[in-house]
């Protein structure tokens, strides 16, 4: 605790705090915004995706539009956004279909899977300046048979999102997401 008797931090920017909790030698804890993924499916069954650069692994990688959701933001209103930043593309009819703890040994924040359905670009992307991305489209299909050789490597966290969107178009009776099955 600090002198006012709130938690103690060893580290605190606008992306991350470190928390230092429990008992001496206790494992810190990340407090990071919770983060958001969309998968965007055009109104002719294309899952809207980006490749990005990513810092931490030194090199391109294929991706739903995804990122943070802001202070005071609803999870919703950021996949809204982000998905329209990133790719400029809107989303008709959302469903959220899963929400998870990331990392509760060490991380205080939860991600977020959106459904955007009928996704169509009305706009440029705008991404952040340190963003470098390609937006394409890829028929779901051939996207699930690309996941299942390994390529493109999905991040794990949106590899959970494709169990969510399976579980989630399974228990639905609308002929909008029955086509989508998988």
């Amino acid at each position: 605790m600090d002198r006012r008797g709130g938690p103690a931090y060893a580290f605190a920017d606008r992306w991350v705090r470190l928390r230092l909790a429990g008992p001496p030698g206790a494992q810190p804890i990340l407090e990071l915004p919770d983060w958001i993924d969309v998968i965007a499916v055009t109104p002719d069954d294309r899952v809207v995706l980006v490749d990005q650069y990513r810092h931490g692994v030194s090199r391109g990688r294929t991706e739903f539009p995804a990122g943070t959701v802001d202070d005071g933001e609803a999870p919703l209103a950021a996949a809204r956004r982000e998905l329209l930043e990133e790719t400029g593309y809107v989303g008709t009819c959302w469903h959220a279909i899963g929400s998870a703890p990331v990392y509760p040994a060490a991380q205080a924040n939860r991600i977020h899977c959106f459904l955007a359905l009928d996704a169509r670009k009305t706009t440029d992307p705008a991404p952040d300046a340190a963003e470098i991305i390609h937006v394409r489209e890829m028929p779901l299909a051939e996207l699930l048979e690309q996941v299942r050789s390994g390529a493109p490597e999905l991040p794990a966290l949106q590899l959970a999102d494709l169990v969510w969107l399976q579980a989630f178009l399974r228990r639905s009776t609308d002929a909008r997401l029955t086509r989508l099955r998988f």
